[in-house]
């Protein structure tokens, strides 16, 4: 590796066999690394492993939202909506580079499931959960609908309703927060597997730790730590049986599928609030650069989460719900640029009762008898909260391992320290600054949103080396740097880690990025120091992986 990218890794490997922690988290998607900050805040001494790379699993395959969760009022779920409506605003705040406002504009139809009187009662509810502190939704009667969004279909509208929710990137969320973990202190590592679980030996066999794998090396070590949590999601069932005893199912897997076709097909200005008009669905049209992102679907998943893949089935719903809604874009298969599906990790309300309608959008968190904490359930919106419930959690473990632990600093407040990048006195001013600065409108608002204040951090690579300054894709905003700082500061590894996760190339092109990885599979090998071998073995696996991802299964 670079000096910069071996130095951090065997740092963090070495820390992780060293010396105990009070808190061990393994799953680096969102909750883990929300988990890994709020206890590092807090001043414990914390770990974080993840098998793979941060957000490689649900956390890179969501509707990329931080939202109140309008479409829960109709199932009731008041205190959902209430708690994601202030996480929402809190996220705002602490990340305002990732987290950005997003108007949605809800045309209703002549027929509707969801009329037009209860859509404004909802919104009325959705401002008053949000103790008005969001912008509140406006009525929108049909003409105002259509010169909104005129792509709408016009026949048989009645009105509407304008509201605000935010955008995010979730995987660069999901990355931030594990960052922030490791800047007040915490080992953090992505390409770690646990092996094993480690136990005293003594009656109570409590969970003393756990034994890794690294992915990388095939070199395998024990970390110990006086609570373990269990945020791995999909798989937390699989991890929990990795550590000790089964402990029953604990999580029910509903598959959730979301395509990517150009957004001059779809003619969407900014996001749209469909009810699908083939059976009712409540679901999102969203921009998303030079794309419009539609989802998203709703199934058990019977794929294990490495598996799970989008099908033809829910290709073609999401593409004729769309065509009912703007009849001029005529979407066939041929425009998706990409298509993928995540699990969503529900928590099982009640062993056997399988189904979505059983397991709560809310989440849970178990304590299995030799001190495993799991978490499952919950949204990316509420990530923070849902970590600080953990850490109360594990808090109540720690002194079944001894005596209370030595804080390593002064706790930090989670909801008021900002997440990497995000101490910026304006977006706005950030975005100028960015483009003025690299006279490339598409590319300063690119780094500006991904990193903030740390945005000239990439920029000095392109100031050291100008080949660097050149675009990972001739039509995208990605910008050879990206590579070099995503490696060498934010522990990518592999050809995945930047072009699914640290950018969206996999995900905005038709090839899933096949020609990007070719591309700058000769500066990831100069920095990692990869032979020509290791090379084409990395080509191989990025193919893998984004056939993985990216297939739609003919079903």
């Amino acid at each position: 590796m670079s000096s910069a990218a071996l130095a951090t890794r065997q740092a963090a490997l070495a820390a992780l066999a060293a010396e105990p922690f009070d808190m061990l988290i393994v799953g680096g998607g969102i909750t883990g690394a929300g988990v890994a900050r709020e206890a590092a805040l807090a001043g414990f001494r914390t770990a974080l492993l993840e098998r793979d790379d941060f957000a490689s699993g649900t956390s890179s395959r969501s509707s990329r939202l931080v939202h109140g969760g309008v479409r829960y009022l109709e199932h009731g779920h008041i205190g959902l909506v209430f708690e994601s409506s202030r996480e929402r605003r809190l996220l705002l705040g602490l990340a305002p580079h990732l987290v950005r406002p997003l108007a949605f504009t809800w045309p209703v139809y002549r027929g509707a499931r969801v009329p037009l009187w209860k859509v404004r009662a909802g919104l009325t509810l959705y401002d008053a959960l949000s103790l008005f502190r969001n912008a509140r939704h406006h009525a929108l009667n049909r003409g105002t609908v259509l010169a909104a969004e005129p792509a709408l279909a016009p026949d048989g509208m009645v009105g509407g309703a304008r509201y605000w929710d935010a955008a995010t990137d979730d995987s660069r969320l999901t990355l931030a927060s594990a960052l922030a973990a490791r800047e007040v202190g915490a080992a953090v590592a992505n390409h770690v597997a646990v092996v094993s679980g480690l136990h005293a030996d003594d009656s109570a066999r409590r969970l003393t730790g756990v034994v890794v794998e690294d992915r990388l090396t095939g070199t395998a070590f024990p970390v110990q730590a006086r609570v373990v949590v269990n945020a791995t999601g999909p798989w937390s069932d699989a991890t929990a049986a990795l550590t000790g005893s089964p402990q029953g199912s604990q999580v029910f897997g509903s598959a959730g599928a979301h395509i990517a076709v150009p957004r001059n097909r779809v003619g969407n200005n900014d996001a749209v609030t469909i009810v699908s008009p083939l059976d009712g669905r409540v679901m999102f049209v969203l921009p998303a650069g030079v794309h419009t992102i539609i989802g998203t679907t709703e199934r058990p998943a019977h794929a294990g989460p490495d598996d799970i893949r989008a099908t033809r089935a829910e290709v073609t719903y999401l593409l004729q719900s769309v065509n009912r809604c703007f009849p001029f874009a005529q979407l066939t298969l041929d425009d998706v640029v990409s298509a993928w599906c995540g699990i969503r990790p529900l928590a099982a309300v009640r062993a056997g009762e399988h189904s979505a309608n059983a397991a709560s959008r809310e989440h849970a968190i178990t304590h299995r008898a030799d001190g495993l904490v799991s978490i499952t359930g919950g949204k990316l919106t509420t990530y923070r909260a849902m970590a600080a419930d953990v850490l109360a959690h594990a808090r109540n473990e720690l002194p079944k391992s001894g005596a209370a632990p030595v804080l390593a600093h002064a706790p930090q407040p989670s909801e008021s320290t900002p997440l990497p990048g995000g101490d910026i006195v304006s977006r706005e001013a950030t975005m100028a600054d960015a483009r003025n600065t690299v006279h490339d409108a598409a590319v300063g608002e690119r780094l500006a949103l991904a990193y903030g204040s740390r945005w000239r951090n990439v920029w000095s690579y392109v100031q050291r080396d100008a080949s660097l300054g050149h675009r990972l894709s001739d039509d995208l905003p990605y910008l050879l740097a990206e590579v070099a700082h995503a490696v060498e500061r934010e522990m990518a590894s592999t050809l995945s880690d930047v072009l699914v996760r640290r950018t969206h190339v996999a995900f905005e092109t038709r090839d899933n990025g096949r020609a990007a990885a070719r591309r700058i599979a000769p500066l990831m090998a100069t920095l990692l120091q990869w032979s020509e071998q290791d090379t084409a073995q990395h080509l191989e696996a990025y193919d893998r992986d984004v056939a993985r991802l990216f297939t739609i299964d003919d079903v």
